[in-house]
């Protein structure tokens, strides 16, 4: 009898024990690639080695300006191209290449210098560039239901990002021909779901139809009028 109570008391005492804290997110890293590219592989593996850090938002964008080079990129789309464009004029250098990774939509770097990515995001925390605003988001049956608590009073917009969580590429001409190549977290599109400027906010953004996903990244992002600048507030919804 004192075996089953025992065992009785270590169930209820299980299922009234608090469940355990979400990781709070530190970093969205974008690295902008691309299968024509030679130098990218290696900053493909080192975006999928981020990926599995449960505090930070790891997403590959394939861009679509070396397709010219003998193959064109099977998952590139031209708002990429365009995103990092406005990024690097957001900064002031210019600087559009190959792999480049930008951190929480501030600081760039090389994607497959190591070194240069652990610095980059060291900075961003230090600099006080990471993600000050709360984000929540959840699935609810074909929309996105998101919460939004933050302080800052920054015109904001809220972006859905429909993600295929792994993709592999046989790449059959160009720099890289002969190589197969999986990319982890592909983003499938940009899309502008909510506007946002301090304080508290709730909102159901519908999933977007015809768009293959496995999971959704919902971004609170500042804006440089009709440009993205810093990235506010993250959250991962689904099979992260």
């Amino acid at each position: 009898m004192t075996r089953w109570l025992l065992i009785a008391l270590a169930a209820l005492g299980a299922a009234a024990a608090p469940a355990a804290a979400e990781t709070p997110l530190k970093a969205v890293v974008e690295l902008f690639t691309s299968q024509g590219c030679s130098s990218c592989p290696p900053a493909d593996a080192r975006l999928a080695e981020l990926a599995r850090r449960p505090d930070v938002v790891a997403l590959t964008l394939p861009v679509d300006y070396w397709d010219y080079l003998g193959w064109k990129d099977t998952l590139a789309r031209p708002e990429f191209s365009a995103r990092q464009r406005a990024y690097s004029h957001g900064r002031g250098d210019r600087a559009v290449f190959t792999p480049q990774m930008v951190v929480n939509g501030a600081l760039a770097c090389i994607g497959s210098d190591g070194g240069a990515v652990d610095r980059t995001l060291d900075q961003a925390a230090g600099e006080g560039s990471a993600l000050p605003v709360q984000v929540r988001a959840r699935l609810e049956g074909g929309s996105v239901r998101i919460e939004i608590e933050g302080s800052e009073a920054t015109p904001s917009g809220v972006w859905l990002l429909p993600v295929l969580r792994s993709r592999d590429v046989a790449i059959g001409r160009g720099e890289n021909r002969g190589r197969a190549v999986t990319y982890v977290n592909v983003v499938r599109g940009v899309l502008r779901v909510g506007e946002w400027s301090g304080g508290s906010m709730k909102l159901d953004a519908a999933l977007p139809p015809g768009e293959e996903a496995d999971a959704y990244v919902v971004l609170v992002q500042a804006m440089r009028g009709t440009k993205p600048a810093r990235i506010l507030g993250a959250a991962k919804v689904g099979a992260f």
